[in-house]
């Protein structure tokens, strides 16, 4: 999936926001307080995040409804995957990244890795 402009961010909070798919007129409404958008922009805008495979789409009467095709969470993940894949030197990276957290983030890593032994213990 490729990035995300204002406009495109804005509209995939919404949609991450709530448990339902949106019309464009949903979306129109949420976004209106923010910013004095026409309809077909809001259109245009859903068309290009569906193109682009961030939502999902169906037809429901005469309008479609969107929904995320992966959640805010999901999406995050892969970013950083795709960062540590882009870096070059994908142990440095996980190293200082695993210096900065908390040690409540610490304690979630060590849950999802379960009994990892120690990197040291695998030589």
């Amino acid at each position: 999936m490729r990035g995300l402009g204002e406009l495109e961010a804005m509209v995939m909070g919404i949609l991450w926001s709530s448990p339902r798919p949106h019309r464009v007129r949903d979306v129109l409404e949420e976004l209106t307080p923010q910013r004095k958008l026409a309809y077909t922009t809001v259109m245009t805008v859903l068309d290009n995040l569906h193109r682009k495979g961030w939502v999902q789409r169906e037809m429901d009467g005469r309008a479609y409804h969107y929904q995320p095709s992966a959640s805010r969470e999901e999406v995050t993940a892969r970013a950083l995957r795709d960062l540590l894949d882009a870096s070059g030197d994908v142990e440095t990276v996980l190293l200082h990244f695993a210096r900065s957290v908390s040690e409540r983030e610490s304690a979630v890593l060590r849950g999802a890795l379960g009994e990892a032994p120690d990197v040291a213990d695998r030589r």
